[in-house]
C-alpha cells in the first residue's frame, strides 16, 4: 500500500476520489456545495503524501490549515470583484436598466429578430449579473413573445439560456473566468476582451440549434407571467453605462500595456479590476436610487440581499478554488505529465477534457473551470512554453465547463422549472445546446490558437 501511495500515479487516485466524493455528498447525500468541497479538500490532504511543509506545524494539522489558507487566498482575490457584481446586477434590474437594454434590443431588431435580441441581452447582462439571475429577468419576455406571436417558445428559452450562459463561462467578473485568469496568471483586460471575442461563433451557434430544435419540438407555453412597470427606466445610455465603463476601464489598461510595455500608475489605478468594479457599482447604486426615490438607508437595507447572495457564491467559489489547489498540491502535475510522457498531448483538448469530466461529475460550472485551471497551471508550471497564448487554455477549460448540463447541475433545473419544461424537454433543449456549444468552442480554439498564436 505505501508503494502506491508514493508512486507517481497515486495523485490521479486522489483526484478520482475527491471527486466522487464530492458529487457523492452533494448528488446523494444533499450536502451544501461549500461543505462538500471543503471537507473533500480536507480529504485531499489527508491521502496525499507530500503537502507542502510549515515550519513548527505538525502534518495532519497543515491538512487542515492548508485548505483554510487556500480558501482564503482565493476568496481575498474574488470577494469584492464578485459583490459588487452582485449590486451591479440588482440595481440594474431594480432600476429598469436592464429591462432597458433588452427593450430597446427588441425594437432595433423586430419581431422577426426577437431571439437574436434575447440571445444578445443574455450575453451582455451576464458580466456583471450571475446565469440564473438573467435568466429570471428575461425568461418573462420570451414568453410574452411567444404567446403575442403564438411561435418560436423553444427558440426563446435557448437564445436566452445560450446567450447567457456563454458568457458567464468565459467572460469575467463571473466567478469562474475570474478565477481561471488569475489561477493562470492571464491579465483580466485581456480575459474579457478573448472572452467577448471567442463567445461570437458559439453564440450563432446557440441560435442555430435553437431554430433546429424549435423546428422538431412543439413544446408549449406553459407559464403565465406579467410584463413589469418600466415607468421610471433610465436612458438606454445610462442603462448600459454600469456595464460597460468597468469593461473599458480594464480593457484601456490592458491596451495600454501592450501597445507600450508598461503601465502608467494613474491608468493602472483605474483599470483594476477592484476600482473599475466599484465605479460601475456606485454608477448602477445611483441610478437605483434615483429611479426608485430612495433614501441612504432604504438604497442601503436594498443593498444587503444582493450581498447575502454574493455572500453564498463567494464561499461556494473559494471552496472550489480550496479544493483546486488541494488537487494541485497532491501532485497531479506531475502525474499527468508523467502518463502523458511519450505521447503528444494537445494541451487545449486535455484542459477541455479535464473541464467536461469534472462537469458531467459534480454539475457546476464554476467549480470545474476553478479546480481544471488549477490542474491545468499544476501541469505547465510557472512559465510555461506553449505555442499559443495562455488564454487559449481558459477559453478551452471554460467550453469544456459547458458540456452536458443534466440533473446534478443547477442550472439545468433553473431553466426547466422557469421555462415550465419537463426534464426529458430540458435534455432535449438546454442539454443538447450546452453540448454543442462546448464542442463547437473547443474547434474555434484549436483554429484560434493555430491561426492567432498570440506570442
Amino acid at each position: 500500500m505505501g508503494a502506491l501511495i508514493h508512486s507517481e500515479l497515486w495523485p490521479f487516485a486522489i483526484l478520482i476520489l475527491s471527486v466522487a466524493m464530492v458529487v457523492l455528498m452533494i448528488t446523494k447525500l444533499s450536502f451544501h456545495p461549500f461543505i462538500a468541497l471543503m471537507l473533500s479538500a480536507i480529504f485531499v490532504g489527508l491521502i496525499s503524501p507530500s503537502l507542502p511543509e510549515v515550519a513548527g506545524q505538525l502534518p495532519l494539522i497543515t491538512v487542515v490549515e492548508l485548505p483554510m489558507t487556500e480558501f482564503g487566498i482565493v476568496a481575498g482575490k474574488i470577494a469584492w470583484v464578485i459583490a459588487l457584481a452582485a449590486v451591479i446586477g440588482t440595481a440594474m434590474m431594480e432600476s429598469g436598466a436592464a429591462e432597458q437594454i433588452v427593450n430597446w434590443l427588441l425594437r432595433s431588431l423586430g419581431e422577426k429578430r426577437a431571439a437574436l435580441a434575447l440571445l444578445i441581452s443574455g450575453f451582455i447582462l451576464s458580466i456583471p449579473v450571475f446565469f440564473d439571475t438573467v435568466f429570471f429577468l428575461l425568461i418573462p419576455l420570451g414568453i410574452t413573445l411567444a404567446i403575442k406571436t403564438g411561435r418560436d417558445y423553444v427558440l426563446y428559452v435557448v437564445a436566452i439560456s445560450g446567450g447567457a450562459v456563454i458568457a458567464h463561462s468565459i467572460v469575467p467578473p463571473t466567478p469562474g473566468p475570474l478565477i481561471m485568469a488569475d489561477t493562470l496568471g492571464i491579465d483580466l483586460g485581456t480575459t474579457i476582451l478573448a472572452g467577448l471575442l471567442a463567445g461570437i461563433i458559439p453564440a450563432v451557434m446557440v441560435l442555430v440549434v435553437g431554430k433546429r430544435l424549435n423546428q422538431r419540438l412543439n413544446i408549449p407555453v406553459r407559464i403565465v407571467t406579467k410584463s413589469a412597470n418600466s415607468e421610471n427606466s433610465p436612458s438606454l445610455i445610462l442603462s448600459i453605462l454600469p456595464v460597460v465603463v468597468p469593461i473599458v476601464m480594464i480593457s484601456i489598461a490592458s491596451i495600454v500595456e501592450v501597445i507600450a510595455g508598461s503601465l502608467p500608475g494613474w491608468i493602472a489605478f483605474q483599470g483594476n479590476k477592484n476600482i473599475a468594479m466599484l465605479v460601475g457599482a456606485v454608477i448602477a447604486v445611483i441610478l437605483w436610487a434615483r429611479t426608485q426615490n430612495m433614501g441612504a438607508t432604504e438604497l442601503w437595507e436594498a443593498s444587503g440581499k444582493p450581498l447575502e447572495i454574493a455572500g453564498i457564491i463567494i464561499l461556494i467559489t473559494s471552496a472550489g478554488g480550496a479544493f483546486g489547489a488541494m488537487i494541485k498540491h497532491s501532485g497531479i502535475g506531475d502525474a499527468i505529465g508523467f502518463a502523458t510522457q511519450g505521447f503528444e498531448v494537445h494541451y487545449l483538448i486535455l484542459a477541455w477534457i479535464i473541464a467536461a469530466v469534472m462537469k458531467i461529475a459534480q454539475g457546476s460550472g464554476t467549480v470545474s473551470m476553478i479546480t481544471s485551471a488549477a490542474i491545468m497551471a499544476s501541469l505547465l508550471g510557472p512559465n510555461p512554453e506553449l505555442p499559443y497564448h495562455p488564454i487559449y487554455i481558459l477559453l478551452s477549460i471554460g467550453f469544456g465547463s459547458l458540456f452536458i448540463s443534466w440533473m446534478n447541475d443547477s442550472g439545468f433545473w433553473v431553466v426547466a422549472r422557469m421555462s415550465g419544461f419537463t426534464e426529458k424537454e430540458a435534455l432535449q433543449t438546454w442539454t443538447f445546446t450546452l453540448a454543442c456549444v462546448g464542442l463547437v468552442g473547443l474547434v474555434q480554439t484549436l483554429l484560434l490558437s493555430w491561426i492567432f498564436p498570440m506570442i
